[in-house]
């Protein structure tokens, strides 16, 4: 187990701890439904240095990742960022990335866990290209605020508030050293992350503890950031999506996919998708009965009648629409809204319905 460098800090604010893939994470502070509502309504203080971080230097950069990756990469500029996929030569994903280009090498953060196979998985193909992936993660830790007031988090800690969607600003703090602070909202809402380096991430966590708590917010765990990331109908690799799924089928497209940048590992079968035809199935948002007595667990089955058209990937109890819902993979002939299928919870089937996602839009969330 990778423990967090910042466990006793937490564990002195009354964290209780989970393993997410390997990795420590924060599972939450005694209080889900309270640490939701500042997600929700004010700002969430997270640390989130169990996420994998690599940076990706060298002269060719640019140009080798974005033959590895399915968003355009070489026209990015110094302070640009993207979201995209990492799939293999069939399509398939590897893991998803946040991409940061910064003044001399691109950050990517992903998923907790996968920092070894990424690695791999890119330096298999630098050939004569002058690239290198270094794992950046004992060097830089990453704190985050999340929510609507996210934003008077960092004026109120003095650091440039990143206005463009994974814009990122280097700054030399006197105190903390060299900080990235990146436009990322991870639950719909505001949201911003904050590459820290290591020898001041106690300090910085601190402040940030602070800042949060000046805007009616506290300090967040794993448990209320996913609820509130399924209430968003944002996907999550390892959960929502892994190495059986194309991009396109998590509704990835639109914010993962360039079909104009050129060649990439796996293009053609995604381009080929989107001329020939549609992909199978897609995830759906489902709303569930609100008295269940159990959640559907990830893989639980989807029926329409006695036909199994899907699967359940992620659910949780809202409380802000007070109501169970899921994420899951539904078969594109019972996928419209409003259709009615049955999900599997226990031995029992339970009746579902499928809505638009997101569950909660960003304009229904804050004060």
């Amino acid at each position: 187990m990778d423990s967090l460098l910042l466990h006793d800090f937490h564990q002195n604010l009354g964290g209780r701890f989970l393993l997410l893939h390997g990795m420590e994470a924060v599972e939450d502070y005694g209080d889900v439904r309270a640490e939701h509502a500042a997600l929700r309504g004010t700002a969430g203080a997270l640390d989130l240095s169990f996420r994998g971080r690599l940076c990706v230097s060298g002269s060719d950069r640019r140009a080798f990742l974005n033959g590895q990756v399915t968003n355009n990469v070489k026209d990015l500029r110094t302070g640009q960022g993207c979201y995209a996929a990492l799939v293999n030569a069939k399509g398939k994903m590897e893991s998803d990335l946040n991409i940061y280009c910064l003044e001399n090498e691109l950050l990517l953060d992903f998923e907790p866990g996968l920092s070894a196979a990424v690695r791999e998985r890119l330096e298999k193909y630098i050939i004569a290209e002058d690239a290198q992936v270094d794992d950046a993660a004992p060097l830089y830790g990453l704190l985050s605020a999340q929510g609507p007031r996210a934003a008077a988090v960092l004026e109120s800690l003095g650091l440039p508030v990143p206005h463009n969607f994974m814009g990122a600003i280097r700054l030399e703090d006197a105190a903390l050293g060299e900080i990235y602070v990146a436009s990322q909202p991870r639950i719909g809402t505001s949201g911003f992350d904050l590459f820290v380096p290591t020898s001041s991430l106690p300090r910085a966590a601190e402040q940030l503890r602070t800042a949060a708590r000046a805007a009616g917010g506290r300090f967040c765990g794993w448990a209320a950031l996913e609820v509130a990331r399924i209430e968003a109908g944002l996907p999550r690799f390892g959960a929502d999506m892994d190495h059986t799924n194309l991009p396109p089928e998590a509704g990835l497209e639109s914010r993962a996919v360039s079909y104009s940048k050129g060649c990439y590992i796996g293009q053609e079968v995604i381009s080929r998708l989107r001329t020939y035809g549609q992909v199978a199935k897609s995830l759906r948002g489902l709303r569930l009965p609100d008295d269940l007595p159990e959640l559907p667990a990830n893989g639980a089955k989807i029926f329409q009648g006695e036909k199994e058209v899907g699967v359940i990937t992620s659910a949780a109890a809202s409380p802000m629409l007070r109501a169970n819902i899921a994420l899951g993979y539904v078969r594109r002939e019972a996928g419209a809204p409003d259709t009615e299928l049955f999900v599997a919870v226990g031995a029992a089937k339970v009746l579902a319905r499928v809505v638009p996602l997101p569950f909660i839009s960003p304009s229904k969330t804050g004060k």
